[in-house]
């Protein structure tokens, strides 16, 4: 056994893959004779399609087919509510329900609404820019604001309640009571959403942008009416997703069709300005929070009621109030969430989907509310500590947040608060200080993996689990090295191939937690396999008990003598020894499972210029065991600036008279670069929480951004007494006063 390889902060196993251009992705693909597909996307949002005139574009050259409505193959429908992440294997999900090209009608802009196949992407491109549709148009509904004018928003089933909460608010001594504002945000990852599709003998094989192979090859299956043994999906590597890539959009459907229809391999690579409109997004979010204490500022009431934005065709809750539940001791509480519909495609899952906007409103809340009993926030934060998950009456698994906030302080230097608005500056920046703490729930699934120890003295390690940039190639290798010793240079892993043992979507932040438990179960089989070899006759070590043979750096040892895998194996003259990996959770209803943490952060707020900047952020974070220091921090630092982004520039906007994206692009969705990163400090607890699994790691890709943009709100609140409640904190929020947001 080798444990000082878990922690390590060890350099990624894949990283020469990636920096030499070896890593293949969906779009690098390109097998013979493929053809390529561009989309014709609806210039309205609401309507139908009257006529497609594809007179002009069947002239460009090249062109092999244009496929809509009037012109498509048959396909079926994937089962709404088809997925469980205890069953991945057989599992299937889209958000966009409604098939490509299924009828006329148009429920948002930039739908597929026709798709052209050429022999060159130029060709499918050029001659989709010809395609001439003719609509007629509806009614739109372009905003939260519109939806709720127009229709009553629906009821969602994630609901929460103790207690009464509105009576002890009517009742309580100090309270607050205010609303929350969220944009719709895209997730924008640096790869596209691509699909190469090609047939063979009935048989779909499929190169995808996805974070889910197990997941996206069902839904394949469904909707072409296969079993899914007759497909395959791909993705050994994915340019990020942020949860935009989890589950199937219209692209792949209609790429894949495309591909039998004309039987050739088809590419379709969806362009940026659509990724803002066909493949998911953070819902608007409208959040009313309404708190209460007692003289000593204790929690009395909490109700947390949320609306978000959803598509016509399908419903999706954003459940703000997830984080809510259990966050705090709080005797009443009610947490309720709706939905209202709008000219939008389907939103989705975007980083920590719930938790990130839900925070905002609740730890903006919880600051708001300390303020108005004369506590300091961060003890506020502490008097209010759940010791237990009050929502599900359950203990916690493992929870050191108070360590997490004084380790968070000391480093960040709280104690230099001044608590007067405006009173902290430097030159003719005004400074100011603000906190929120973060949290995720922490979940693991089942998973399956293999692991072969092979006579050339390598492992080779193969699992269904995709690899979205997280670093799950070398927590493979880790876990691998952790298990038998072999140092990472001897580990050869396979991810992201559906034809691999199960394994989970890479969303949730519960792949790690999952994945580890399985291929260290297939390693040590596969090392019981070669104890079998070893001892049997002719073996290395003949009469000797399986059981008494030690495992030290890639060896088999009994007292002084040691043999390297290798060697056993070709005693035997056997290629390899063989494990297989097969776990799943064990501790449901006796815990409560959550990742917690603090971000401390510091804005500058120049009023002359008008320049408001985070300059520093200290996140304290407590996620279990931490596998790979390295990795680990990247995670969270990439988490802070993703943060910022949703605090201070990201809107996805819409024009209010036809619901149009008027920002569908890298030149006007703003995202932070460079010139906004601050110095960024993250202290990992490194706590085990060997309730959830062997190696006490629970996932840390959410927690992160969650509370990020309270703490910097919090902070803008500091320096210049404003209390910014609609995100993003642009400059006119902080010149102008701010109007009370109503529902």
């Amino acid at each position: 056994m080798s444990d000082n390889i878990i922690g390590a902060a060890v350099r990624r196993v894949d990283g020469r893959l990636k920096v030499t251009g070896a890593a293949m992705y969906a779009a690098d693909h390109h097998p013979a004779n493929i053809a390529h597909a561009y989309g014709v996307f609806s210039t309205i949002a609401s309507g139908r399609v009257r006529r497609i005139d594809t007179a002009e574009a069947e002239k460009v050259p090249g062109v092999i087919g244009i496929y809509h409505h009037q012109h498509f193959s048959k396909l079926f429908h994937s089962p709404k509510n088809d997925f469980s992440p205890q069953d991945v294997a057989n599992g299937s999900k889209v958000d966009e329900s409604r098939l490509p090209f299924e009828d006329d009608r148009v429920y948002y802009a930039g739908q597929f609404v026709a798709l052209v196949v050429a022999d060159t992407f130029e060709h499918a491109r050029e001659a989709a820019y010809r395609v001439k549709v003719d609509y007629v148009k509806d009614k739109t509904v372009a905003s939260l604001a519109q939806s709720v004018k127009a229709m009553e928003p629906k009821d969602a089933s994630k609901t929460f309640t103790s207690g009464n909460a509105d009576a002890a608010f009517s009742s309580a001594p100090r309270k607050i009571d205010a609303v929350y504002v969220t944009p719709v945000e895209t997730h924008n990852p640096m790869e596209m959403h691509a699909t190469t599709a090609r047939w063979n003998n009935g048989e779909l094989h499929v190169y995808e942008a996805t974070q889910g192979v197990v997941i996206h090859r069902n839904t394949l299956a469904r909707i072409f009416g296969l079993s899914p043994d007759r497909v395959t999906v791909e993705a050994p590597f994915i340019g990020s997703g942020f949860g935009s890539k989890l589950w199937a959009w219209p692209h792949s459907i209609a790429a894949s069709a495309a591909s039998r229809i004309t039987g050739r391999p088809v590419q379709l690579v969806v362009p940026r300005g659509q990724m803002f409109t066909t493949t998911g997004h953070r819902p608007e979010t409208r959040q009313h929070l309404r708190l209460a204490t007692d003289d000593r500022g204790k929690l009395v009431a909490l109700s947390h009621d949320s609306i978000n934005t959803t598509s016509f065709t399908d419903t999706y809750t954003e459940n703000c109030g997830g984080m809510t539940q259990g966050g705090y001791s709080c005797p009443n509480m009610r947490v309720t969430h709706k939905t209202a519909q709008v000219n939008h495609g389907t939103p989705t899952s975007m980083r920590a989907p719930g938790a990130a906007p839900g925070l905002f409103a609740l730890e903006s809340a919880i600051d708001e509310m300390a303020i108005a009993n004369g506590i300091d926030p961060l003890e506020f934060r502490k008097l209010n500590f759940a010791e237990i998950d009050e929502s599900e009456k359950l203990p916690w698994s493992s929870n050191h947040l108070r360590d997490a906030y004084d380790q968070g302080a000391k480093a960040f230097g709280w104690s230099k608060r001044d608590p007067r608005i405006g009173a902290m500056r430097e030159g003719t920046e005004i400074i100011g200080y603000g906190v929120a703490a973060c949290s995720w729930d922490a979940m693991r699934t089942p998973a399956e993996a293999r692991v072969s120890l092979r006579a050339d003295g390598t492992a080779y390690v193969t699992c269904a689990v995709q690899d979205i940039g997280t670093g799950t190639y070398t927590v493979a290798a880790q876990t691998v090295s952790s298990v038998t010793g072999l140092p990472l240079e001897k580990i050869i892993v396979k991810l992201g191939d559906s034809s691999f043992p199960s394994g989970p979507v890479s969303g949730g932040s519960w792949a790690t937690a999952s994945v580890m438990p399985a291929i260290a179960q297939a390693s040590r089989k596969a090392l019981d396999q070669l104890k079998t070899f070893a001892t049997a006759e002719g073996g290395s070590f003949h009469g000797i008990k399986p059981d008494e043979l030690t495992v030290e750096n890639g060896t088999l040892k009994h007292g002084s003598r040691a043999l390297s895998f290798s060697q056993i194996l070709q005693a035997q003259k056997v290629a390899s020894a063989e494990g297989q990996g097969n776990t799943k959770p064990d501790a449901a209803g006796k815990v409560s499972f959550r990742s917690f943490g603090v971000h401390f952060v510091e804005v500058r707020w120049d009023p002359g210029i008008s320049r408001l900047r985070v300059s520093r952020v200290v996140s304290a974070i407590d996620v279990g065991k931490v596998v790979n220091h390295k990795m680990a921090g990247n995670q969270v630092e990439g988490a802070v600036v993703m943060g910022i982004g949703m605090a201070l520039f990201e809107a996805t906007e819409y024009d209010e008279r036809n619901a149009m994206p008027v920002n569908n692009n890298y030149a006007e969705y703003v995202v932070p670069v460079h010139a906004d990163q601050p110095q960024i400090d993250v202290i990992l607890l490194d706590y085990p929480d060997y309730k959830l699994n062997e190696f006490g790691v629970r996932g840390i890709g959410e927690i992160g951004i969650t509370g990020l943009a309270a703490a910097v709100a919090n902070a803008v609140y500091h320096a210049t007494g404003k209390r910014i409640r609609t995100l993003p904190i642009t400059m006119d929020k902080l010149m102008d006063d701010v109007p009370a947001v109503r529902i």
